[in-house]
């Protein structure tokens, strides 16, 4: 997954250089932008992917974390005013709160550390599911396509036959007829051959599945064995 980024929402330059220089010790460092609290208005969510509110005038904070709100991205607020905590739970309670007492620091950059390894855990998750529905979709495609194959194959071969049989009959056709002809034969012969690659494709995969069911069947005897 590409680097995550946390948006940091504070006027204060002191909690953003804390917050950004706190972050440069751990493993994993995101990226970072900041903004002051009276500019976050319409804001891009997908610009950043959790969002740390601190050090913002408090008639200015409730606009903030309005504006956050409809990206639906982890906001987590740091505050030390009571009043002002008690107010951002009541109307905004998906907002995180943390006050900002000794250790906030290490608090505030373990618990977005932990949200940001969340939410990419369930993009990945997002994504192996959308590429499992496209694999069953080929699959169940490519079943009825085997399933079909002899069908088709019959069809062919009857056009296939029929087209020789004209072709063979010198001068019942105008020129221009019997190019048609060939090409009918042509195209025939061309989709014939395709099927035959669809049965090698087939009988390839059964002796792959028969490999690969004897080396399991190994490992678990070998595995049992070790016991």
């Amino acid at each position: 997954m590409d680097q995550s980024t946390v948006l940091i929402i504070s006027d204060e330059a002191e909690f953003s250089s804390a917050v950004t220089g706190r972050w440069q010790a751990e493993r994993s460092v995101p990226s970072f932008t900041l903004m002051r609290g009276d500019l976050c208005q319409d804001l891009d969510p997908e610009t950043f992917d959790a969002a740390i509110v601190g050090g913002v005038r408090a008639r200015i904070l409730p606009k903030a974390l309005h504006a956050l709100e409809p990206a639906g991205k982890p906001v987590l607020l740091i505050c030390d005013d009571s009043q002002a905590l008690r107010k951002v739970r009541e109307r905004h309670p998906r907002s995180l709160v943390l006050r900002q007492s000794e250790g906030w620091l290490d608090a505030a950059v373990l618990l977005l550390t932990e949200l940001l390894r969340g939410r990419d855990t369930l993009a990945r998750l997002a994504h192996a599911e959308r590429e499992n529905a496209f694999l069953q979709r080929q699959a169940a495609l490519g079943g009825y396509m085997l399933e079909m194959r002899h069908t088709l194959n019959n069809s062919l071969t009857s056009v296939l036959g029929n087209s020789e049989l004209l072709l063979l009959e010198a001068g019942a056709f105008s020129a221009e007829t019997r190019s048609q002809i060939e090409t009918i034969r042509n195209m025939s012969l061309r989709m014939h051959e395709i099927l035959q690659r669809f049965s090698s494709l087939e009988k390839e995969m059964r002796v792959v599945e028969k490999q690969e069911a004897r080396e399991t069947s190994a490992k678990r005897r070998s595995a049992a064995a070790g016991r």
